[in-house]
């Protein structure tokens, strides 16, 4: 097109909302989050397709109908509330969920009334593939650093205060020094002010397209587990499962796992995370599975152990003692909620069962496009659910030596409950 930055072209996408329109979170009928505009007077209408694009990306089927634009009209909201008249987004999942991108080298930069995403010449057809509600510009430099000076012409700094916000999260001090010796001596320290991120608080909320990748990347993760439970025989190797594992996730879809999966046999059940090895699966034992997939950019995560052979008492207790928590966890899941709550209803049944001391982390997480998102479902913790989120409950008890037994769902958040994505079988399943 013919505008030009520095001397590199700028290839035009649809910038949407240059006016900075306001947008407010709005609940469809069954409680799910949605963004609509400020001033709508209505929820958009289900789609018959759950939201789902019938023709994906070239590089990823993602579907393109998410609509950015809402998603940096909420943004600008957060921005004029901070004071801030710019914004340098650096973290790929945040820019990925603001304009699309899913390339490796990438900063966006977002004023009051304008987007720039900035990225290098090995992206420029999939950044014009991919890109919405902002437009690009391909650069020779560092893309923070052109995104930075980008913004520096665009805002006024007039006074003492910092205008341009940048995430202090996920901003190496090295990195901050490189952006402000780019600037001129006048801005460098008045520029750029350090910001608790603005963009996390809306990932935490899941729009009906995410909510419908969500459910189908956990239908995904069932039927690798439904297949699991064919392969798994004594003497394998805890490395054979999870190739087997990783293998099922690619064929049937999945462009990656959300983590290194955990496969942990016998005693080694009692590690919380442990990683799969060449030790081989037992006679009689528990087995833990922690995996999960991603599908088109959008993480799942669940847990199963199950039992190689017959159970002893002590392991069947154990193991129904946290199908219990787990349980009360998700039936104390419903919007308004606070975390903590939700991590009590598990940990008291454990306590109850006299095994609290053996549940050595935190009930859950939030999940979305990495696989540890906000909020977190811990002891104390006073974030409140809301509809649209989606968490893990994931209780376990553990005792060193011995075993270790874990159950693990994805739940979205809805106003009047939880709604349970993994649907594999959760009570102890003999091999």
């Amino acid at each position: 097109m013919g505008w030009h930055f520095r001397g590199q072209e700028v290839i035009e996408a649809a910038e949407g909302d240059e006016g900075g329109r306001e947008f407010e979170h709005a609940l469809t009928e069954d409680g799910h989050g949605l963004s609509v505009p400020k001033d709508s007077t209505s929820v958009p209408e289900e789609t018959d397709n759950h939201g789902l694009s019938s023709c994906g990306s070239l590089w990823r089927d993602i579907p393109n109908r998410m609509n950015y634009s809402k998603r940096i009209g909420l943004l600008r909201r957060r921005m004029s509330g901070a004071g801030l008249q710019g914004l340098l987004v650096t973290h790929l999942p945040d820019i990925r969920y603001l304009c699309g991108f899913t390339g490796s080298s990438a900063a966006l930069a977002v004023t009051r009334r304008a987007a720039r995403m900035f990225t290098d010449g090995r992206y420029t057809a999939q950044a014009a593939e991919e890109v919405q509600a902002a437009k690009v510009a391909i650069m020779p430099t560092a893309p923070t650093v052109a995104a930075v000076e980008w913004l520096a012409a665009q805002v006024s700094v007039e006074g003492a205060a910092a205008s341009v916000g940048f995430d202090s999260a996920h901003t190496a001090v090295a990195e901050l020094e490189r952006l402000r010796a780019a600037l001129p001596s006048r801005l460098r320290k008045k520029l750029l002010a350090p910001v608790k991120s603005l963009v996390e608080p809306l990932r935490w909320l899941k729009d009906e397209d995410e909510l419908a990748i969500m459910a189908e990347a956990a239908e995904l993760g069932d039927g690798i587990f439904e297949h699991l439970l064919g392969f798994i025989r004594p003497g394998l190797t805890e490395a054979a499962v999870a190739a087997e594992l990783e293998y099922q996730a690619r064929v049937r879809g999945a462009e990656g796992m959300s983590f290194e999966s955990i496969v942990a046999s016998g005693a080694r059940s009692a590690l919380p995370h442990g990683r799969a090895t060449q030790a081989r699966l037992p006679r009689r034992g528990f087995l833990t599975l922690d995996f999960g997939v991603i599908l088109k950019g959008y993480c799942s995560d669940m847990t199963r152990t199950v039992c190689l052979g017959k159970p002893s008492a002590r392991e069947r207790e154990v193991s129904e003692a946290v199908l219990e928590a787990q349980e009360a966890a998700v039936a104390a899941v419903a919007a308004g909620v606070e975390c903590g709550a939700v991590d009590e209803a598990a940990r008291g049944v454990l306590r109850r069962a006299g095994m609290v001391d053996a549940f050595s982390h935190s009930t859950g997480h939030g999940v979305g496009l990495e696989i540890h998102e906000g909020p977190r479902i811990g002891a104390g913790q006073k974030d409140k659910l809301a509809s649209g989120m989606v968490i893990t409950i994931e209780p376990g008890a553990y005792f060193a030596g011995e075993f270790g037994v874990r159950i693990e769902d994805m739940v979205a958040v809805t106003r009047t409950g939880g709604r349970v994505l993994t649907h594999s079988p959760k009570a102890l399943i003999e091999l």
